[in-house]
């Protein structure tokens, strides 16, 4: 649904102004009628309405100068003494204001009654009668003034601060994506170099295949969330060239629920994760390797597994994490907080196993 317009915006908001204004008139209006009857002076409530309405009408109209001359000056502009000073003198003035404007009001009130009063004999009676009243009214708009301005400024202010946190968890977002690229791509250029020698074959494969690979990491936008069906796409791409330097000595095995296909991700989250298994599961070992890939669907969460068949982990822990583990971690706190989980452990037939939980809608 989009905002009104300008115009629509200042109807209704003169309209919400008129709406709150008319049902103060109307509660002093039951007050007023109760406490005469009470009193032994009887009015109806035709009267009670008139005159209050016309009190609290002529109060809406000076609320707004009141208002104005409240943000010209705050209460911490300047000197407190000469702030307060300058409130009262307004106070006075304004005050004086509400009792001509509604002398004038209750003179034209009485002349449609066809009871004609002077002005002079509606105005001095309520000089006497409201001037303290109408100090303390003149007090009750500013303090209410000054109420909405403060509770504006923390919003503005609290908004300000959310949009600068966002701005610089994407930029360090953005550091942590530039970081794993290169170190990917050199990873892989040091794979193709061991291989130029000795199967000179294998390794022009695997160059084409890293250019089809950059090709789709240049086409990628950058953003920190990318969908699960391009990611599969990319980390396929990449096992393929892992394929072609490992030969048989590699197998991989990828299990996606369908229903998770759809849901977003972390950019390039899965890349490290296989090559963290590839680096310490594969190739430190002369036998067959396998890789085993799997992502579900669990109520709330996106669940991803990599599991390799290597040593798994020594006792102790590793001794050092690497840069793809480390900005995974770094990555997944500046996205979700405390509401994901990382997971390293050893499988019960042996190997690491890498388990991401990640919120979903």
């Amino acid at each position: 649904m989009s905002p009104p317009s300008p115009p629509l915006r200042h109807v209704l908001k003169f309209l919400g102004y008129a709406v709150f204004w008319t049902l103060v008139g109307l509660a002093f209006a039951g007050q007023f009628y109760l406490s005469s009857n009470l009193l032994g002076r009887s009015i109806t409530w035709a009267e009670a309405i008139t005159n209050s309405l016309g009190d609290w009408y002529v109060w809406a109209l000076l609320s707004m100068p009141i208002a104005r001359f409240a943000r010209r000056f705050p209460p911490e502009a300047g000197a407190a003494w000469r702030t307060a000073g300058i409130h009262l003198g307004a106070a006075i003035g304004f005050s004086f204001a509400w009792v001509g404007l509604r002398a004038l009001v209750g003179q034209a009130q009485n002349w449609m009654l066809g009871e004609p009063v002077t002005f002079f004999e509606v105005f001095r009676p309520l000089l006497v009668g409201s001037l303290p009243f109408d100090l303390l009214m003149y007090g009750v708009i500013v303090s209410v003034n000054h109420a909405i301005d403060y509770y504006r400024k923390y919003h503005e202010r609290t908004v300000h601060t959310l949009e600068l946190e966002k701005h610089l968890a994407e930029a360090r977002l953005q550091a942590l994506l530039r970081q794993l690229k290169p170190h990917f791509l050199f990873n892989t250029l040091n794979g193709i170099a061991s291989l130029m020698h000795s199967d000179v074959h294998a390794a022009d494969r695997m160059l084409v295949r890293l250019a089809e690979l950059l090709r789709l990491t240049m086409s990628h936008p950058g953003q920190p969330l990318t969908g699960l069906r391009e990611e599969i796409a990319f980390i396929e791409k990449y096992l393929e060239i892992e394929r072609i330097r490992f030969r048989d000595r590699l197998s991989v095995k990828i299990d996606v629920d369908p229903a998770a296909l759809d849901a977003q991700v972390p950019s390039l989250i899965l890349q490290p994760l296989v090559e963290n298994a590839i680096r310490h599961g594969i190739e430190p070992h002369a036998r067959p390797g396998r890789i085993e890939l799997s992502v579900r669907r669990e109520p709330g969460a996106i669940v991803l597994t990599v599991r390799d068949n290597g040593a798994g982990e020594p006792p102790g822990g590793f001794t050092r994490e690497g840069i793809g583990l480390g900005n995974t971690r770094a990555r997944l706190r500046e996205l979700y907080g405390e509401r994901h989980s990382f997971q390293l452990a050893n499988h019960p037939e042996g190997g690491l196993v890498v388990r991401l939980s990640l919120p979903s809608a």
